[in-house]
Parts: C-alpha cells; structure tokens; sequence
C-alpha cells in the first residue's frame, strides 16, 4: 500500500512541476493587464476551446457527474444533452460577436467593463453590481473545486481532509499568480486532453473488468433496472416535467459564464472561431458520455465486488482507479481528477481578480492606476479570493455538485440574458442591462431558498426568464440608448463582416 501511494504520489509531483513551469513561462510573457488577464487576445482555436471546456467543467466531470450517474443511472444524459446544446449555442452564438464587441468597446477585459463600455456606464453602477455578483458566486464555484481537491487527497492520500484542501489551494494559486490568462490557459489545454482521455479508459477497463458490456447491464438491469430508463428517477418514479426542464436547463447556464466568455474574448481572431466550435463540443460530447459510463460501469463493479456499497458516490471515479490500475497509471488518471479541479478554480480565480483589479480598484478608486498596479492588484486578489473560498470549503460534507449548480445558476441568470441580448439588440440600454443583472441574479438567490411544488425547479429557469423580460421591459420603458451608443453598435455590426477580420481584431497586433 506504501508503495502504491508513493507512485501516485510521485507521479502527482511531476503533473505539478508540470503545470508551475508552464506558469514561470507565462510569467515571462506577461507585462501588462491585457496579457494578465486576456492574454493579449492570442488565443488560438485548441487552447481556446480546451482551455474553455477544461475551466467550465471542473471537478463534477470526474467526481459531481460520474456520482450522478452511479445514483440516478441515465437520467444523468438530460444534464449532458443540456449542457451539449448550451456549449454548442455558446460557440454559436456569442463567441465571434463577443471577441469582436469586447475589443471594439475600448479593449474591454472583463464582463462587467464590456457591460460599462457598451452601455455608457458613467456611473460605473452597472459594472460595480456586475462585479459583486462575480465575486459572491465565484466563491461558492471555487470552493466548489476546493472540496473536490479534498476529496481527492483524502481519498488517495489518506490526508485529513483540512490539510489536503490546503495543499491543493496552494498549488492552484502557485501558477495562477504567476502567469495569469496565458498559464491558464495553456495549462487548460494540457489539463483538458488528460481529463478526456482518463473519461474514455477508466469506463472502457471497468465494463471489461465486469465482463464486457452486456455483463455490466445484466447486472445493472437485475438489480435497479430503474437506473437503465430516462423517463424514471433513482427511487423507479416517473420523472417530472418539472425535474427534466431542471437537468436540460442547465445549458442556458453557459451565456453567462465569466470564465468562458473570458476565453471567446480572448481567441485571437473570429476566423478560428469555427475550428474551435468544433473541438469544444467533440470534446464535451466525449467527456460527458464518458464520465456517465463510469457512474454506470461503476455501479456494476461495486454491486458484483463490493456488496453495492459506496460511501460517497462522487468517489466512484477514484474508488474504480484504484481498484483496477496499476499504480503508477493510476497516478495519471488521478491527475486528471486534479487537473479538472485546477483548470477551474484557477480560471475562477483570475475573473474575480480581474473584477476586483479592473472594475472596482481602477474604475472606482484609481483611474489613473498603471498597467503594473493593476496586474499586482490582481495577483493579490488571486491570494485573498482563494483563502475565502479556502474558508467555504472546510466542510467535507460539502456537494461538488451542488456548490456548483448554485454558482451556474447565479451567473447564468445575472449574465447571460444581458449578454446574449447586448450583443444581438441594437434598442437594448443601460437601464435594460441593469435590470436584467439584478433581476437575473436576486431571484436565483431568493429561488434557492424556496421548496415545494414549482420552487422545485432549478433556479436558473426562473432567474433566466425574469431577467431576459426585465432586460426587455426596462430598454422599452426608458429613453432610447444615445446615438453614441448607437453607433457603436453599428461599427460592431461592420467587424463582423469576414472581409474585415483579416485587418482587424488580431490578436496582439490589434
């Protein structure tokens, strides 16, 4: 046992030496706060799309997910097929016309600045707001990959659970600090394809290991045959309407999602927007479909070897590598489980530093601040941001998955109809898009508290709609944007045409 642990360990060592190199790289080729937080805009298609579905997918691909599936069977593909749809529409719909707007509304770096810059937010009323629900639903999604970490370590490692959350937090700042969007996002890259190749071994090896796959759903059929149908959930009831429009509506989640738009943003030119579409959603398709095999095959290897009893069903992933790989491979694929967990928290970390540097410290209290400034002012809220999030995720009872489902909801009912309707409604205004901020993101906070018949559905539906109306009401209700604002507009329209992409919006020579 000494011996497996220490193969695990060494080979996380290297997985970590790793990562902190490509973060000293990074370091070396950041100099301002464009290229700390957006990279430059240099982004091309394969960091860009790995880097986007690494970050967005985080420890419940390896841990909430595959947990899911072991408890509710293929129910879990309702959540799947949503959040599919929702990644390819995002790509669709948002990416090209975000790089372009977000650069030709003064260079914007974050969100809430394109929201100010886009809307004329003098005030910055509309950017501060903005900002304050990044950073109170960013630190439920960190802690969220936090807990995930102490799982982890806890699970492999034997380490109490306090300590193994701190060492994972400490390795996650390392390069984030260091590197900023660049070290982010390559390490995403890196972190993406061994996440996606750990989900197509694991279950593969696992239905071998039960006797192939019509030995692993004889097993699954004889004993919970409710786990084999969509239309039913765990406890064999039939699912409601309420339950299934809850699981798919987690798609709409992903027009608002800081840490993904950041990487549109970012990409170096609209013409590699289709390539990465294209590899973004391969990518989730097989990820996801593996990640719900290894709930499924998972389920069968436990029931035929272990009397069907599992503590915690998010550690499915960890219980079936450790049972069936030799250790040093096991030490990859459980990388993997930590690569999931960086790649998000560390995306995380970086947007809520950028709203606290750029949107609160240099539009309201230092205009004048310098490029240097700014970037120290983020790596310091790197530092500050994780020990908050540190805090949250002291509780080992703590759900990978249901911190994360409340921090999706929050932002993609706060965000995403602003956004998406901002950058397709020319008559949308600032009173609209502050309408739609606090609508979106108060009634997922007063939602969640709620129980009982329709407070039963997921609250990003609600959040989403009411936000998407208030949006709209507000615009119409209120005077028109000014010809400014308008015009604007309009010049963004004429950068999407493809003939103007080739002399504009390239990257660092923009």
């Amino acid at each position: 046992m000494a011996d497996s642990t220490s193969a695990v360990g060494m080979t996380f060592f290297v997985y970590l030496v790793l990562m902190l190199g490509i973060g000293i790289w990074a370091y070396r080729s950041t100099k301002s706060s464009s290229g700390y937080f957006l990279g430059g805009r240099s982004l091309g298609p394969w960091p860009a799309a790995l880097s986007a579905g690494a970050s967005d997918m985080s420890g419940w691909l390896l841990l909430g997910l595959p947990g899911f599936a072991f408890a509710s069977g293929v129910e879990a593909f309702w959540l799947a097929g949503g959040l599919l749809a929702g990644t390819w529409l995002n790509w669709l719909l948002v990416a090209k016309r975000l790089r372009t707007y977000s650069y030709s509304a003064n260079d914007s770096l974050t969100i809430p600045e394109f929201f100010a810059n886009r809307f004329g937010d003098r005030r910055h009323l509309l950017q501060a707001i903005s900002a304050f629900f990044i950073l109170l639903f960013f630190l439920f999604y960190t802690s969220a990959g936090l807990v995930a970490g102490g799982k982890l370590f806890e699970t492999v490692f034997g380490l109490d659970y306090e300590t193994a959350v701190i060492v994972g937090t400490v390795f996650v700042v390392s390069y984030t600090l260091f590197g900023g969007f660049l070290a982010v996002s390559w390490t995403d890259l890196v972190q993406g394809l061994l996440m996606a190749a750990a989900l197509l071994v694991v279950p593969v090896v696992a239905i071998q290991s039960d006797g192939g796959i019509g030995a692993m759903m004889t097993t699954i059929r004889e004993t919970r045959p409710e786990l084999l149908t969509l239309w039913s959930d765990n406890a064999g009831k039939p699912l409601t309407v309420i339950a299934i429009i809850s699981l798919a509506a987690w798609g709409l989640g992903y027009f608002g999602q800081p840490h993904i738009l950041a990487r549109f943003a970012g990409i170096r030119s609209n013409r590699d927007v289709p390539t990465a579409r294209r590899i973004a959603v391969s990518w989730t398709a097989l990820s996801m479909g593996g990640a719900i095999l290894v709930g499924l095959a998972g389920y069968a290897y436990i029931e035929t070897n272990a009397g069907g009893e599992l503590a915690d069903a998010e550690t499915i992933f960890m219980v079936l590598v450790d049972a069936l790989f030799h250790p040093v491979i096991a030490g990859i694929l459980l990388a993997a489980i930590l690569a999931a967990i960086m790649s998000t928290a560390d995306s995380q970390l970086l947007v809520s530093s950028s709203a606290l540097a750029e949107d609160f410290y240099r539009q309201l209290l230092r205009k004048q601040a310098s490029q240097g400034e700014v970037v120290l002012i983020g790596r310091l809220a790197v530092v500050l941001l994780a020990v908050v999030a540190l805090m949250l995720a002291f509780d080992p009872d703590s759900s990978v998955l249901g911190l994360v489902s409340y921090a999706w909801a929050g932002f993609g009912a706060a965000f995403g109809p602003v956004l998406l309707m901002s950058l397709y409604w020319r008559r949308m205004n600032w009173a609209g898009a502050l309408a739609g901020v606090l609508t979106g993101g108060v009634v997922v906070v007063i939602w969640k508290q709620l129980e009982g018949g329709l407070f039963d559905l997921y609250e990003i539906v609600p959040g989403f709609l009411l936000g998407l109306a208030a949006v709209v009401v507000a615009s119409l209700v209120s005077a028109p944007p000014s010809m400014d604002i308008r015009k604007g507009f309009d010049r963004f329209r004429e950068q999407l045409a493809p003939a103007a992409d080739k002399h504009a919006l390239r990257g660092n020579q923009t």
